[in-house]
Formats: C-alpha cells, structure tokens, sequence
C-alpha cells in the first residue's frame, strides 16, 4: 500500500499568501505633487480689496456680475452651441472610457466559446500506431464552454495603467472647465468692445454733424471774405478724416461682431447685434491670496494631472522588467452528436499558466523607462511654467485695473472740464464776445474727452474680463449667488471636482 503524503498547514497557505503579497507589488514612484512657486501677496495698492479663500469660490454664471442682460443670453447659447466645447466634452467623455476600459483589466476576462464542424479524417495520414492500419472516418465535432484569462498584476503595471487613465479623464475635465472659461471669457471680452466701439461711434457720429455744421458756418464766412481758403480747407479735411475713422470703426465692429456669431455656434450672416451706448458697470473683483490659484484654474490643474499621468506611465515602463503571470482556466464539453455533448462523459477541463520574463531586449525597455522618465520632467516644467503665467496674468490684472482706474477718474475730470469750456463758450457766443466757430471748437473738445473717457472704460472692461480669466474664473457675488440660486443651477466644475474625490476615494 502507497504511504500517503501530508502537506503541512504552512505550506498549503504559504503559496495563496505569496501570491497575494506579490500582487500588492507596484512599481515605480508614486505621485508627489511638486511644490510650485508662488508669493504670499499680490502687489496691490486702496483700490483693491483681498479676500479669503473661501470667499471667492467658483461660479458659474460669473458674467452676470456685470449686470448686461443681452451678454447673459449670449453666454448661455455659447455654452450650448459652442464646437470647441462640444468637442472638449467629447475629448472628456472618451478619456472616461478610457479610463472605465483600462479599469476592466483588473478583473478576469471570461469567453463563452462554441464550435460546430463535421470533418473527414485522411486515410493517408501519418501512423501514430503501426499496429492499427489507417483509416478514412467522417465524424462531427462539437465544443460548448467558457475559457477565462486573468492577468494576476504581479508587480503593478495594470495598477498603475488605471491611475494614469484616472489623472488623464480627471486632466480631460479640466480641459473641459478651461475651454468653457477660455469660451465665456473671449465671448465676454468681444460684447464689451463691441459696446466701446458702440459709444465711439456714437461720438464720432456727432462730431462729424458738429463739425458739418462747423464747415458751413466756415464757407458762409469764407463766401463773405472773412476767412481764407486755407481754413474751409482745414476744416472740409478734418471732417473727412473724421468720417474715415467712423467707418473704420462701423467695420471692426462687425468683425467683433463676426467673432461673436463663432463663438454662440451661428453663421455670421445670420447674426447681429443691435448698437447700444449704454456703459456696463465695473464690478469690484476679490483676488484673494495667490496661492488660491493653485487651486482655482483649471489650467493649472490640467497640468498638475498630466504630471500625475506622466508618473504613473514610470510605473508602467518599470513594470516590464518584471515577469507576468496569465491565468487561462477553462471549461466545456466535447462530442460528436448534441444528444450527448451535455453529459458527464464529455466534459472537459483545463487548468494553465502563462509565465513570461524578458531575458534580453536589447535596452527596448530602459529606453521606455528613459523615456517615461523625461515625459514627467516635462509635465514638471510645464506645470511650473503654468503656474508662473498665471501669475503673470493676474499680476498684469492687477497693476493693470489700478492705473486704468485711475486714468478714469482723470479722463473724467476731462470731460468735466471740457463741458464747463462749452458753456463758457456758449454763454461767450450769447453775448457776442466770440464767434460761433469758437463754440463748435468746444464741443469739438468735449467730443474728443469723452471719446477718450469711453476707450478707457472698455479697456477696463476688457481688462476686468482677463483679470477674472486669470483667476480661474468668477468671485462670489452675493447678486449672482441668489439668481443662481433662485434658478437651482449649480456648478458642473465643482461638481465634477466632487466626482473626482469620490473616485479617488474609492
């Protein structure tokens, strides 16, 4: 009688343990945000204000802050219609997929296969047997059976597979948030210099009927002999450079206006905008501390999660040094007839094992660590480089709205003055102390003054426009807060950020 071998308990779990211990391997680093560059305080004098945090969060609808109706339906169709944003949501919806394939490595592939022939063996055939003469036989084959592959992940490769397929789908919404920025942002940096160009024209329009009116007060005067042929000359030639700049101005705005019509997905010829002087307010903006940035862009975050993708793709590269072992159980029946190919007598097993480990490859697979290596050095320094421009920008913003502000406040006084120099002059003409071409002068200077003071308001829109850009987006605004709440929107950024935790979470 054979002696039966016992297996000791030790043994027997000593193999699953390993097993499992060799799987919770990975290689390759593991993702450390770098530390970025940044300052404790913008450089700011009174006309700003910081605010915390958590003050000035995200919003949505940060363009109704500045109170424009016709701009607030504009965003909305863009948002809506806008390609670059259709194709930005597209991009994020096939890195989610990405993602969810990649993902489905970790668990077994399972095949339920069948097969169905009827063959003819040859007479001819070579001899297995030499004690058994050949023969010509028709038969049927019939299988019926799933079959299973499971790539154990020994040493982490498909691990580190899914955490670079989660940074890129999360670097993908992030994309999405800095196109819807980057779109609202240039729609609402065209509607307020269409609205400058609006108030310019409209000035220039009346100088060119001040100035008409100057011409023929000038050839009733020259008919009369008072004056010479240079000054109706002078005069008919500034009224002709002044009707060149009103046309030039009416042809830049339809190309504002063009650009807009991109922007809210409808063809140019379809689209228009009626003129309107009226100015839009400036609102007040919290910068809060430049750190936020780090938090608020959605540039910076795209690139700080191409850095994550980046780090897990040395993971990838490393893990190819290590050997990789494929499960490939299966199961079934095989017969020759249906009646019979779901018994007992034709079932059939397989139980197998693919080990695979790179012996020589010629440095295949150090130049992709190599390789891999110097992609995350340049997610890095891109990283850092964002970083560093967004500062710029709002630095720029910064600096930028102070000055303008205080160029308002004078361009202002200017107007002022002009305006007592008219009624000075009117009251002047009224007695009969001075001609009337010195009235029309005045006005003529109130003119320019005021076309002056409009230039700069849109500068400053424009400039307030880029400064929210540059932040990340808007400011909390306790005016918008309650139309967006009254409206029950909420934000698909922070919402999708909130996404992005769980799933981190999990």
């Amino acid at each position: 009688m054979a002696r039966r071998r016992f297996v000791p308990a030790w043994a027997a779990l000593a193999a699953p343990a390993l097993m499992s211990a060799l799987a919770a391997c990975t290689v390759g680093p593991d993702y450390v945000r770098p530390a970025a560059p940044a300052s404790e305080a913008w450089r700011t004098d009174s006309y700003w204000r910081l605010a915390a945090p958590s003050h000035a969060p995200l919003t949505l609808d940060w363009w109704r802050a500045f109170g424009e109706e016709e701009l607030d339906a504009l965003e909305g169709q863009a948002l809506a219609q806008n390609q670059t944003l259709a194709a930005a949501s597209a991009h994020e919806t096939q890195a989610r997929a990405t993602l969810a394939a990649t993902a489905a490595q970790r668990v077994p592939e399972i095949d339920l296969q069948g097969q169905a022939e009827r063959l003819k063996i040859s007479k001819n055939r070579p001899l297995t047997n030499y004690s058994t003469p050949s023969q010509s036989t028709v038969q049927n084959l019939l299988t019926l059976g799933p079959s299973a592959t499971y790539d154990v992940d020994l040493f982490g490769r498909i691990r580190r597979e899914v955490e670079g397929a989660r940074a890129s789908a999360q670097q993908a919404a992030d994309d999405l948030a800095n196109a819807r920025l980057i779109v609202t942002a240039d729609l609402a940096t065209d509607y307020f210099a269409l609205r400058e160009l609006d108030a310019e024209i409209d000035v220039l329009d009346r100088s060119v009927r001040l100035q008409e009116k100057a011409l023929e007060y000038v050839k009733a005067e020259h008919d009369l002999g008072s004056v010479s042929g240079l000054d109706l000359y002078q005069q008919q030639a500034h009224l002709d450079a002044t009707r060149v700049q009103a046309t030039l101005l009416v042809n830049q705005r339809a190309q504002y206006e063009h650009a807009i019509a991109a922007l809210v997905g409808t063809p140019a010829p379809q689209f228009s905008i009626a003129p309107s002087v009226a100015q839009a307010r400036v609102p007040s903006i919290a910068i809060g501390i430049p750190s936020d940035l780090l938090q608020r862009r959605p540039d910076i975050a795209s690139a700080e999660r191409a850095m994550a993708a980046a780090n897990a793709k040395i993971g990838e590269a490393k893990a190819a040094f290590f050997p990789s072992l494929v499960l490939t159980p299966g199961i079934g029946w095989e017969a020759t007839a249906f009646s019979s190919l779901l018994t007992a007598p034709s079932l059939m097993w397989t139980l197998g094992a693919q080990v695979g480990q790179a012996v020589f490859d010629g440095g295949r697979r150090q130049a992709n660590v190599n390789f891999a290596s110097a992609g995350y050095a340049q997610a890095e320094a891109n990283y850092r480089q964002t970083v560093l421009d967004a500062f710029q920008q709002v630095q720029d913003g910064v600096t930028g709205l102070s000055v303008l502000d205080a160029a308002s406040k004078q361009a202002h006084a200017a107007v002022e003055d002009a305006q007592r120099l008219l009624s000075l002059a009117n009251d002047r003409y009224s007695g009969g102390l001075v001609a009337y071409l010195d009235v029309i002068d005045a006005q003529q200077s109130l003119l320019t003054s005021q076309r002056t003071e409009v230039q700069i308001h849109g500068q400053r829109m424009a400039l307030c426009v880029a400064l929210v850009k540059a932040l990340g987006g808007g400011w909390e605004d306790k005016t918008v807060a309650r139309n967006a709440s009254k409206a029950g929107q909420t934000d698909p950024i922070e919402a999708d950020r909130s996404n992005r935790t769980r799933e981190a979470n999990d």
